[in-house]
């Protein structure tokens, strides 16, 4: 069966924020493919018909669980040039070459995976075949989404100021990639190392060069994805697990544990009063994400002590009931792609992929046709930050997909573009999803906010979208928050997706309304 939106099954599933990459994903499990294989024949398709948020110049953290309940995360995150360091920059550029300061993981971390889905999932697909969806659409091109077309046109006063951007991509009518498809075919050919160590890592370190990036080809070749223990949090008799630092994971958990002592069942998800009580949970959370940096480099503070019961208790009777708490703090850019899986024997994997800003860098690696990601922006220059600047350093990371156990069994699957908005979206989707039982589709459907400033509007508002009724809206600004509305369906709303697994192994998945995505299911 597949649906622009949602589907049903219990034979599998794969959610995306594109159908093609779904299909893409579908077809590798209707072949006896896996969960994993599936995700990374998506993702790859995805990296072609998304150029605006992901792709082979960028990250990619995931989330992989079996029909037992064991969880796991890799974390594909590149790391700051040997030749990057505060010292000698006074200001972090945001595009352009001077913004390419970390180098990009998405392509091993997809080894990795296939050398974990072959040891323990009894996989067999090789990373060639599994490339080959995404090959034909880079060679023979696909129409443009919507989603492209709108961040294509709203850089058109930048995007000529980026080197090797104009010749490759379009807003309008058919987008083929063929330096790209040439790129997929050695990657497919050579294997995942080639893009690090290999002929085609040599052109990229060429073209990075030549267009005044730091990075270098030692940088490339020392990065490697990595498995990492998850943070979890039982809210509710359900277990959600994230990643860890430098991701932020623990603040997603963090808004979730400041809930649970809340009687949000009790509260009406169409009323001001929950709206408020989600706001001020993610207020209460955020005060603790200056916390967050690259545990290798110096003390992040332990995830138990954030998430301890005690400390989030406290932090839950900080929030006054009849007044919004101010918010001057700064709000993180970042656009980001999400799909998901899950397989005939309940395994799932799902993945958050990303170049950081939409088109990342604007920078196109030579003639590879890789567009690079501008993560280096998201390091801070404060000597005092955990996420302070250092060469071979991991970023602090927007990107925290989900997985949830209930009853120590796979219960959800979940994640969402949108950088500060993705805890604040997963934390109304999971409040929806478990403390009102909405099924995916009508969660993904509800009104959704964001707290703080965004590209359109610089102030430090609530964000909120307008068919969430004027009465909502009036009520929010009796209890003291500076409200903004956005459009129904707001592209300033994420693009989420879902998929829950129900006791009888029925599946229902959905992505977001606010995509081009679909849910397919076997």
């Amino acid at each position: 069966m597949t649906d622009k939106s949602t589907a049903t099954s219990r034979k599998g599933m794969v959610v995306a924020p594109h159908w093609q990459a779904s299909e893409a994903g579908a077809d590798v499990l209707k072949r006896g493919g896996n969960a994993i294989e599936a995700v990374i024949a998506a993702g790859a398709a995805l990296s072609v018909l998304y150029p605006h948020f992901c792709g082979l110049g960028g990250d990619a953290v995931w989330m992989i669980g079996d029909a037992s309940g064991k969880v796991s995360c890799l974390l594909g995150i590149g790391q700051a040039a040997e030749a990057a360091g505060a010292a000698d920059i006074h200001e972090i550029p945001v595009r352009g070459p001077a913004s390419t300061l970390t180098t990009a993981c998405l392509v091993d971390s997809w080894q990795r995976l296939i050398d974990l889905s072959s040891s323990h999932w009894g996989g067999r697909e090789k990373l060639g075949s599994l490339l080959e969806p995404a090959i034909a659409l880079a060679h023979e091109g696909f129409d443009v989404s919507p989603s492209q077309r709108f961040w294509f046109d709203f850089r058109a006063g930048e995007r000529e100021t980026w080197p090797g951007f104009v010749p490759l991509f379009v807003g309008q009518g058919i987008q083929r990639q063929p330096e790209l498809a040439r790129t997929l075919e050695a990657i497919a050919r050579e294997g995942a190392r080639t893009f690090y160590e290999g002929e085609l890592a040599a052109r990229i370190v060429r073209g990075l060069t030549d267009a005044g990036s730091p990075l270098t080809s030692a940088d490339l070749a020392a990065t490697q994805a990595r498995f990492a223990e998850p943070a979890s949090l039982d809210y509710r008799g359900v277990t959600l697990f994230a990643p860890p630092p430098p991701t932020q994971g623990t603040t997603t958990l963090g808004i979730m544990g400041v809930l649970g002592h809340h009687p949000m069942p009790d509260k009406d998800p169409a009323s001001a009063g929950y709206y408020h009580f989600l706001v001020e949970a993610v207020k209460q959370a955020f005060l603790d994400r200056h916390r967050l940096g690259d545990p290798d480099f110096g003390d992040v503070g332990p995830m138990a002590a954030m998430l301890d019961p005690a400390r989030l208790a406290v932090k839950a009777s900080a929030i006054d009931v009849g007044k919004a708490m101010d918010w001057p703090h700064v709000y993180r850019h970042g656009d980001t792609s999400f799909l998901a899986a899950v397989d005939a024997e309940g395994r799932s994997a799902c993945v958050l992929q990303s170049i950081y800003f939409d088109w990342g860098s604007g920078v196109v690696a030579g003639d590879t046709g890789i567009l690079w990601q501008n993560r280096g922006a998201a390091f801070s220059l404060d000597p005092q930050s955990p996420n302070r600047l250092a060469p071979g350093k991991r970023p602090f990371y927007t990107l925290n997909p989900g997985l949830a156990l209930k009853d120590g069994r796979p219960h959800l699957v979940y994640g969402t573009q949108g950088a500060d908005g993705q805890p604040q979206t997963l934390s109304l989707l999971l409040s929806l999803l478990i403390d009102h039982g909405l099924d995916p589709a009508e969660a993904l459907a509800r009104p959704r906010f964001l707290l703080g400033k965004t590209f359109s509007d610089s102030r430090d508002s609530l964000k909120l979208e307008e068919n969430a009724g004027e009465a909502v809206f009036t009520a929010l600004q009796a209890l003291g928050h500076t409200v903004s509305p956005i459009g129904a369906l707001s592209p300033l709303g994420g693009q989420a997706g879902v998929i829950r697994i129900d006791d009888d192994g029925t599946m229902h998945g959905a992505h977001d309304p606010r995509s081009d995505g679909g849910a397919i299911a076997l």
